[in-house]
C-alpha cells in the first residue's frame, strides 16, 4: 500500500476567480476544492523537475566538465579542512612578478 503525503496549504485569491471556478467545478460535478487540486495536481504533473549538478548561478558550461567541477570540490575540501591559503592582491602580484 503506498502512502501519500499531503501538505494542507492556504491559498488566497480573488473572490471574482473563485466565482468563475466555482461555476466550471459545479458544471463538472465536483466540489470547488476538488476541482482546484483537479487542476493543480494535472499541471503539476506536466511540469518536468531536474536539478542539475551546475553550481555555477549563471550556469556556466565551464561547471559541466567533470574534471572542472572536480577541481573545484577538492578545493572546497581542502578549505573546510584548512588547508588552503588566502593572497592579497599584492602578494599574487609579487608571485607573478608583475
Amino acid at each position: 500500500m503506498q502512502t501519500t503525503a499531503i501538505k494542507r496549504k492556504n491559498i488566497d485569491l480573488p473572490v471574482e476567480t473563485l466565482q468563475k471556478l466555482s461555476l466550471v467545478a459545479v458544471a463538472s460535478g465536483k466540489s470547488l476544492k476538488a476541482y482546484i487540486e483537479s487542476i493543480l495536481i494535472a499541471k503539476a504533473s506536466s511540469i518536468s523537475v531536474s536539478i542539475s549538478s551546475n553550481p555555477s548561478p549563471s550556469n556556466d558550461e565551464w561547471f559541466d566538465n567533470a574534471d572542472n567541477l572536480s577541481s573545484v570540490e577538492r578545493g572546497v575540501a581542502q578549505a573546510k579542512a584548512g588547508k588552503s591559503k588566502a593572497y592579497s592582491m599584492e602578494e599574487i602580484k609579487e608571485i607573478l612578478g608583475v
